[in-house]
């Protein structure tokens, strides 16, 4: 079957699709033009511009890499972190023991068919880190190397990367991790800024949006190695964390407006461009579906307990709220910088991630929200606390029923 899938209407063949994406695929960014065979493999190396040409090649640096001198990476002590499904954290330590070391981590690209919405049919086939949207929370200390090893399994049809936003250079790992089904790739950083940050996958041009709006972004969080801080530099110490991932889909519709089906990854490239063209979400959702954290998959904790709500936004902004609550801690930015307190709705900025802290002081149902309640109530982009313990009547008690009035 063959198909329209870009803007100048190339007929492209589904294997021609991957092709697409190409090596060097970052060069759409900057306008550069990238050519990629299929076998064999070159070496994957950073992409560079050269002024005297509008090409970008992965080949120009490899030389520069092997001449530079080798990482000093004696006695440091390698550690494996097992990620684990959202909404929940890996295991970890909020203070560093020892010196800083190399924490490995593994991550294969699923594409897997998803349904969005029980109640309309809704569905897509998500591209996935590790089978999840958002990917899989990462957590490391400033200064630890983060070595990924990142895998393509055959059967995909397409090509995959990742862009670490808490990492420096090579397009932030972006430029060194493409991989064709079949193949793997290891990618070893450095987190030398604290804070909360978003990853996703880039492989270049209309391939970047079309990744990203399918599902494959999450996040990483860095922690100073002392902890988290408030201004006055006493410790903060949190019991759980609450890993949200904003979503946003460009479903394509029929002429009857129904959401269309697709038979496998990327038979819907030409028509999820001309929806997510329009800009408007046909759902936005946390963690990958309407009612993913709600209902049975609601959060739990209890009076008293101290939860890190970190929230990824890969591509739009974002309006958090806890509904009968508040951030008593926000970092927005780096964790370098003093934390905002007593915070009513915070900002998310699209391709960022963000942390509040909040020690629950009442029973009850909590309703986490984005607070465009347009995009809450409509779109899909709500979650639930259930917490319980004792009531508190002197933080809120009904003291008259609902009853009816004579006026």
């Amino acid at each position: 079957m063959k198909k329209s899938i870009n803007a100048e209407k190339v007929v492209t063949s589904r294997r021609n699709v991957l092709r697409g994406t190409a090596l060097a695929g970052a060069a759409a960014l900057t306008g550069g033009v990238a050519h990629a065979s299929m076998m064999p493999r070159p070496v994957p190396s950073v992409p560079r511009m050269h002024r005297s040409s509008p090409v970008i090649t992965v080949e120009s640096a490899s030389g520069e890499m092997a001449e530079a001198a080798p990482a000093d990476l004696s006695g440091l002590e390698r550690v494996r972190q097992e990620l684990v499904d959202p909404p929940f954290a890996p295991e970890h330590e909020q203070v560093a023991s020892g010196p800083p070391k190399i924490v490995e981590i593994e991550m294969v690209t699923h594409e897997r068919l998803m349904t969005i919405d029980e109640d309309t049919g809704a569905s897509i086939w998500a591209l996935t880190y590790n089978g999840s949207v958002p990917g899989p929370l990462i957590i490391v200390h400033q200064d630890d190397y983060v070595e990924l090893t990142l895998r393509n399994p055959v059967e995909s049809a397409m090509e995959h990367n990742i862009d670490f936003h808490a990492s420096t250079g090579a397009l932030g790992g972006g430029g060194l991790t493409h991989i064709y089904p079949g193949e793997e790739t290891v990618l070893r950083w450095k987190a030398t800024k604290t804070g909360c940050f978003t990853y996703h996958c880039a492989p270049g041009g209309a391939m970047i949006p079309y990744h990203v709006c399918h599902g494959m972004n999450g996040a990483i969080m860095v922690l100073p190695r002392d902890g988290l801080k408030d201004a006055e530099g006493n410790p903060l110490r949190y019991d759980s964390i609450a890993y949200f991932g904003e979503q946003d889909y460009y479903l394509p519709r029929d002429e009857n407006g129904d959401f269309k089906l697709y038979d496998t990854a990327g038979d819907d490239y030409a028509d999820s461009l001309e929806a997510m063209a329009t800009l408007v979400p046909t759902h936005q959702v946390f963690n990958g579906a309407v009612g993913a954290l709600t209902g049975a998959n609601a959060l739990k904790a209890q009076v008293g307990q101290t939860v890190l709500m970190v929230h990824n936004s890969c591509n739009v902004d974002s309006r958090p709220h806890l509904i009968g609550g508040h951030g008593n801690f926000v970092w927005e930015t780096s964790f370098t910088d003093p934390p905002l307190t007593g915070v009513e709705t915070w900002f998310v900025r699209g391709g960022c991630a963000a942390a509040a802290m909040y020690t629950f002081e009442q029973p009850g149902v909590y309703a986490y929200v984005n607070h465009n309640l347009i995009i809450a109530a409509l779109k899909g982009a709500t979650a639930h606390f259930v917490v319980e313990g004792p009531w508190d009547n002197d933080l809120m008690e009904q003291v008259v029923a609902p009853r009816p009035f004579e006026g």
